[in-house]
């Protein structure tokens, strides 16, 4: 999963991306600190994978990962070429999400671009540069497309719908509103990559003090949640000063620092959690004494697809797939004595992978 971190510049964007990723990214009180996107690798925490590990007394755990990009600070304009310009778009449109940070705190030492914090007003900014950018896109499908729809029913059809979305779009509404129920055009809309497709992540940095309420008293929070129901967006409440602190901790100290704030989760967790509800996916388990290891799939997945995720022989060569409920087989206390008790399923093609499914793959190539 390849997430993309957006905002107008000193939002907390780069403070966020570095808790997160601990990768380092330059951080200053000021705009275009951040000149090249920084791509940071992040596990996503599973306490089921060492559970499992020491059952198994697996020689390596293998979490799953998201990949994080940090795009430099976005201004008005920035689709013509204003700030650092366009060319940090382009960085967007390989990822699966986008996360927009939001500036929901007030501070006079840190400049806001644009004079004051308004976070509907940001959003609104942000997404007119990612429109204006799809609408560059369309145009040009556009010109190549018309050449050939006079005496092609198929791209006369195209057309019609690239005509369709640049309306909504110039409307000012986003390509993730535009609704068809046919599945060609869905396809086609698909194979545009539109930045203002792909479903967003609204991160609400607040000040400390803020964080503990989960923003439930902050105005600000609470105009982004409005904001995000229009698009069917999450949102999480996140302080990326504290985010900050937390990474410099090893586990058990993090643990201790949150429960000292009175909080359960660390930001991180958060945005995994929004992240894997957003875009419906979940993790199935494999585990072994060499490893054990998450795998992460979409929601509705086949056994055999599954089992692709691994390697395309097991996915080609698929037999049947040995699953039961990674809790019942941490309860049995081995595979043995789960199978004794008929908690393993052996189960074929049209077996729908649950999460926390642990699965052993049969197949033959």
């Amino acid at each position: 999963m390849k997430l993309g971190i957006v905002g107008l510049p000193n939002v907390g964007k780069s403070t966020l991306f570095n808790s997160l990723t601990k990768a380092g990214a330059e951080s200053a009180n000021y705009p275009f600190c951040t000149i090249d996107p920084n791509v940071g690798v992040v596990m996503v925490p599973d306490e089921r994978l060492q559970l499992l590990a020491n059952l198994y007394h697996s020689a390596k755990i293998t979490p799953a990962v998201i990949e994080f990009v940090d795009i430099a600070g976005l201004v008005k304009g920035a689709s013509k070429g204003e700030g650092l310009g366009n060319q940090f778009l382009a960085n967007i449109r390989e990822v699966d999400a986008i996360v927009h940070v939001v500036r929901c705190f007030e501070d006079p030492n840190v400049i806001h671009v644009d004079g004051s914090v308004d976070p509907v007003r940001d959003i609104e900014t942000i997404n007119l540069e990612l429109i204006f950018s799809d609408l560059e896109i369309l145009e040009r499908r556009i010109s190549k497309t018309v050449r050939g729809a006079r005496n092609d029913k198929t791209l006369a059809k195209e057309l019609d719908l690239l005509n369709r979305i640049k309306e909504h779009l110039e409307s000012g509404k986003l390509a993730i509103t535009f609704a068809t129920d046919d599945e060609e055009e869905q396809q086609w809309i698909a194979s545009y990559n539109l930045l203002t497709g792909k479903p967003v992540i609204f991160a609400a940095n607040v000040s400390e003090d803020d964080l503990l309420d989960d923003g439930d008293s902050n105005s600000y929070v609470q105009q982004v949640r409005e904001h995000a129901k229009e698009q069917n967006s999450e949102v999480f409440v996140i302080c990326a000063q504290i985010e900050q602190e937390i990474a410099e901790l090893d586990d058990d100290e993090k643990k201790m620092f949150l429960e000292d704030l009175g909080l359960k989760e660390s930001g991180l967790e958060k945005l995994i959690k929004a992240s894997y509800s957003l875009l419906g996916l979940i993790s199935y388990l494999t585990a072994g004494e060499t490893e054990t290891r998450a795998w992460t799939i979409k929601q509705g997945t086949k056994a055999p697809q599954a089992a692709g995720k691994i390697h395309s022989d097991f996915e080609r060569g698929f037999i049947r797939a040995e699953v039961v409920n990674y809790q019942d087989l941490l309860d049995c206390g081995s595979y043995a004595a789960a199978k004794e008790k008929g908690l393993v399923g052996l189960e074929g093609k049209d077996y729908v992978v649950k999460d926390g499914d642990v699965i052993l793959f049969r197949f033959n190539v």
